[in-house]
């Protein structure tokens, strides 16, 4: 479906881009032809993962984390004085714990909200008006998860993901006019690095209460991810597709 040059002389940037999900869209975007810069917090990690990314393109790692405003703006530096130019932007970045909602302290509940609503807004706003706004041209998809029927068990990050998709929706309309299209990719449960930091009860049984019978890949979320960042989505802005198996139409939440 994805010829190698799709994103031939395009420049991407994928947050939270050394492991899980992000390692996965960088990788495909490179193999597409993309240059990409990977950011997260850890340094060390981050460039390792860059070197290994090298094998399918031209991967550059930049440590940034995006709750810093001020560390964004270096980045966003960094690259225009590389580049001169940013086209493509996935907000991957973020994190969370299972918890229920009563056992929630003042403190994780912050800490999820800055990192998965508060930093994606930041990163997306800098780069609009760094490069995107000025451009009249861009592409952001937004990594967010399965809030379809709420997040029992996920109380902090269902209502992040809640205002990252809303802003999904905003900002595809504001934006229209410089020609900037903004959608958000929902993953179900994904077999990934991210998964393996939940209980094993709390996964307990969930693969055959999704209607497809498993876990999704972290491919298939970077195939939707790479095709919402491609010409042909080019008719497309302000949504909102779910890659999990049917499991929000039918499927078991996570119980507490």
């Amino acid at each position: 479906m994805f010829a190698s040059t799709l994103f031939k002389d395009k420049i991407a940037l994928v947050t939270g881009g050394r492991s899980g999900i992000g390692y996965a869209i960088a990788q495909m975007m490179l193999s597409l032809g993309a240059k990409v810069y990977i950011a997260s917090r850890k340094e060390d990690k981050l460039r390792e993962a860059a070197s290994k990314l090298g094998e399918f393109g031209h991967c550059e790692a930049f440590p940034c984390d995006i709750r810093q405003t001020e560390q964004i703006a270096r980045l966003a530096q960094h690259i225009k004085t590389r580049e001169g130019r940013l086209d493509i932007l996935i907000n991957n970045a973020g994190g969370q714990f299972p918890l229920a909602a009563e056992a929630i302290s003042d403190n994780g509940w912050n800490a999820v909200i800055n990192n998965n609503l508060n930093g994606t807004f930041f990163m997306t706003r800098d780069m609009a008006n760094t490069f995107f706004i000025p451009q009249k041209e861009g592409v952001i998809v937004n990594i967010i998860a399965d809030i379809f029927r709420g997040f029992p068990g996920m109380a902090h990050t269902g209502a992040a993901r809640a205002g990252v998709e809303n802003l999904t929706k905003t900002l595809a309309v504001e934006w229209a006019k410089y020609h900037i299209r903004i959608n958000s990719v929902a993953p179900g449960i994904i077999n990934s690095t991210g998964l393996d930091q939940y209980p094993p009860q709390l996964k307990q049984g969930l693969e055959e209460a999704i209607p497809m019978k498993r876990f999704g890949t972290v491919e298939e979320v970077a195939w939707m991810t790479c095709f919402l960042a491609s010409p042909m989505a080019a008719f497309t802005t302000g949504d909102t597709i779910y890659v999990d198996g049917g499991r929000r139409l039918s499927g078991e939440l996570f119980k507490f």
